[in-house]
């Protein structure tokens, strides 16, 4: 009878993990509601570029659980892992903090940047796949409560992915960016204070032994002696052939397809790692075909999350430009509409749950799920498309962002949480956080493909021309930016001849580096040096708009000079460079009307058609996976 109570609930371990990934998901979504922002507009990199360092980092944030895994099933056990982890990753935030600590833009700034985002890489790398697996060691085998825990670990985790963009974001966007990245740091710390003083009394497993203190490779149950002697892992001559192989694959995407160097890397072991792992040995027919359904998913897992994930890209900007964000004189900051996948999550992970277990015998497979889910997904963007076909002048209302992110979050949990337990019951015991890291190599891959996805972003506006120079002259005239206290000082005329110079290599003689003469070039927009006010499309500005700008940011004086060009389509940003080397000038000419980007032959020219993208992409593969849901349904020999 008592046996039978236990059953209806769950363990409190199960509470324990959620809150220490709460706090991990409130340092990693609370630093990802900024980052894009923090880099177009504190560090002045473009879209394009910025979104491939996005893409870039998040697909080495999923690509390094691999690496934790391993060493988790090998060496450490997850506990270790665990902590290890947590303490990379809060170092890593500190170091965000100390980047935007520091004058934008300088060398010093940059190497914080680099360091930051390596060890929240490698941080997350031990972190995440340790803690995912405990889940279902809390439980004994074929316990039909699994897929229950894993939606309401998914929910719990969410609820700080909600709160996260609320304060970090509130921080960064109307404080300062470093406080956003500082809140995160701490959360990270917290969620390793909460682990450490609990772990031993509530994370155990269904017979009272503690959970993850030794390798996963000794507490593999299987009946194979000769899986019993693999050592779990891979073996050496695994190894060799991983390495080789990545080598290999890596050689032809970068040298033959032009791929990027990290992006080569990602795909190389996306590629290579699964194909090592199924030519185990010690895998009998039956455990075989059940990792060839966890593999052959992974194909449909990249496209998901390849669309899903331009939230924090492509999505952002359409929230900070093409969004009106006012609700009752209030103006949301852009980083919210990150809070609402998480806000949904916790608020439809219940239900979805409920679903699952009341279908009982009539439950779809996993695949079944994972193709609805990426329904919902082509649905989501479809929503989108319709709304960005026609945005007024005040912006598109909030409630295309709110539909698409509604439609996205049960496409999430159709696929997200069920493909963690899936993965989780058809590993066999050994290569449990080894294949989780696997699994999360697909991700990685997606996260990948975001970022390049979203450079495709239709600009209204870029960077066609930059250049840097010792001295700028404006009729003939050097600016001295020392004595200019006011716009008028160097704009007397309607006609500027502007003439930048700057040292050859040698450092001897000067060269004129270009010269250029405009007409009715009166400035109509004024900047400052603050954080906040750094991209204007050109306009009508009032000198007491200008004033009310100056007065919020305690800025006495302009520091940029906005100028039209002789061709409609250009403009001039005239910047003093405050923290350069030798206080120079940097002067960038931006295209209003640049050429459209092109993806497989389609000519990106609007929202709408790049929109439609994602759903083509999305709903392609919810069609294939569907059709093969039969087939890998029978492959899992039982396993639902």
């Amino acid at each position: 009878m008592m046996e039978q109570q236990a059953q209806k609930g769950h363990p409190k371990g199960l509470y324990v993990l959620f809150a220490t990934e709460f706090w991990e998901r409130f340092s990693y979504y609370g630093m990802r509601a900024i980052f894009i922002l923090f880099m177009t507009k504190y560090l002045f990199f473009n879209k394009s570029y910025a979104s491939n360092i996005y893409g870039t980092y998040t697909g080495l944030v999923y690509l390094t659980p691999l690496i934790g895994g391993y060493v988790a099933d090998r060496y450490w056990g997850n506990r270790k892992s665990i902590f290890v982890g947590g303490i990379l990753m809060a170092i890593g935030q500190f170091l965000l903090f100390t980047c935007a600590s520091l004058p934008q833009g300088s060398g010093s700034s940059l190497l914080f940047l680099w360091a930051g985002l390596g060890f929240l890489i490698f941080g997350n790398g031990f972190f995440k796949p340790n803690i995912s697996t405990m889940v279902g060691q809390l439980y004994p085998e074929g316990d039909v409560r699994k897929d229950g825990a894993y939606s309401i670990f998914y929910m719990g985790i969410n609820a700080g992915a909600f709160f996260a963009p609320l304060i970090c974001g509130y921080l960064g966007e109307n404080v300062d960016f470093k406080w956003g990245f500082f809140s995160a740091g701490v959360g990270m710390l917290v969620g390793l204070v909460i682990f450490y003083l609990t772990k031993d009394k509530y994370v155990v497993a269904p017979d009272g032994t503690q959970l993850g203190v030794t390798a996963n490779k000794l507490n593999d149950k299987t009946t194979s002696d000769e899986a019993s002697n693999s050592g779990g892992g891979f073996s050496t001559q695994q190894l060799t052939i991983l390495i080789g192989g990545i080598a290999v694959v890596m050689s032809i995407l970068y040298f033959i397809l032009k791929v990027d160097f990290w992006g080569s890397l990602i795909y190389g072991m996306t590629i290579v790692a699964p194909f090592v792992v199924i030519t185990d040995k010690s895998l009998t027919k039956i455990e075989k075909d059940r990792l060839w359904v966890i593999i052959l998913i992974m194909i449909f897992v990249v496209f998901f999350w390849m669309c899903f994930e331009q939230a924090g890209a492509s999505l952002t900007f359409f929230a900070d430009e093409q969004t009106n964000r006012k609700i009752f004189g209030w103006e949301m900051p852009a980083s919210y509409f990150q809070s609402f996948n998480a806000g949904f999550i916790v608020l439809l992970a219940p239900i979805i749950s409920i679903i699952w277990l009341k279908l009982k015998h009539r439950n779809p497979a996993a695949p079944y799920k994972q193709s609805f889910g990426l329904g919902f997904l082509a649905l989501g963007f479809l929503f989108i498309a319709i709304g960005s076909k026609n945005i007024p002048n005040a912006g598109a209302s909030i409630i295309w962002l709110t539909g698409l992110y509604f439609l996205h979050t049960i496409g999430e949990l159709c696929l997200s949480p069920i493909g963690l337990s899936m993965v989780n019951k058809l590993t066999p015991g050994r290569f449990t956080s080894l294949m989780m890291g696997v699994w999360f190599l697909a991700i990685a891959t997606g996260n990948k493909l975001a970022g390049a996805m979203s450079s495709l972003y239709p600009e209204q506006q870029n960077i066609s021309a930059q250049f840097e120079a010792s001295n700028v002259k404006m009729n003939g005239v050097t600016v001295n930016w020392d004595s200019v206290t006011n716009v008028r000082d160097i704009s007397q005329n309607s006609i500027w001849d502007v003439q930048l110079v700057k040292k050859s290599a040698d450092s001897k003689e000067v060269d004129s580096l270009v010269s250029i003469t405009t007409s009715d070039l009166m400035p109509n927009i004024v900047g400052t040096d603050s954080v906040r006010v750094k991209r204007f499309i050109p306009g009508k500005m009032s000198e007491e708009k200008v004033k009310k700008i100056f007065e919020k940011y305690g800025d006495k004086e302009p520091k940029f000079i906005f100028g039209k060009g002789k061709e409609p389509s250009t403009y001039y940003i005239l910047r003093n460079e405050m923290y350069a080397k030798n206080n120079e000038v940097k002067l960038e000419v931006w295209n209003t009307n640049p050429k459209a980007p092109v993806f497989l032959g389609i000519e990106i020219k609007d929202l709408f058609t790049y929109f439609m993208v994602f759903v083509a992409l999305s709903g392609l593969a919810a069609f294939i996976l569907f059709i093969l849901s039969n087939k890998l349904q029978k492959m899992m020999h039982g396993v639902k």
